[in-house]
């Protein structure tokens, strides 16, 4: 089971970090994937990390977000700064169990999803 955590309310500029937390497998074997989901908008790949570490992220917040993995709490988290009022979404994270190469911003390669947490961007 995942859980994403960490959403609220900010200002644009702000920061935020999301942490998806699992339950009954260690994260470090999975890649992981961090979608949103904006109102009336299809969910997109925002980033992931994979089981070796690798790192990607959408054009859209290359330098702004980081995402890590901390294996001593089976946690992976979306660290976001210089937050802008179009990062607002519902933001998901997911697990892909297949191994090897994967397609990380699509999101039919995760098979097991977490509950999402809001991010509102506003001044």
């Amino acid at each position: 089971q995942l859980q994403a955590s960490g959403g609220g309310l900010v200002r644009p500029g702000d920061s935020l970090r999301l942490s998806c937390a699992a339950s009954g497998f260690a994260l470090e074997y999975f890649d992981i994937g961090w979608f949103r989901q904006a109102p009336g908008k299809e969910r997109e790949g925002v980033s992931s990390i994979s089981d070796a570490g690798r790192t990607y992220y959408a054009e859209s917040v290359k330098g702004r977000f980081t995402v890590s993995r901390d294996t001593s709490k089976n946690v992976v988290y979306l660290q976001m700064n210089s937050l802008k009022p179009e990062d607002t979404a519902v933001y998901y994270c997911a697990a892909n169990s297949a191994g090897g190469p994967y397609l990380w911003g699509l999101f039919a390669e995760y098979d097991y999803w977490g509950q999402g947490t809001q991010v509102t961007v506003s001044s």
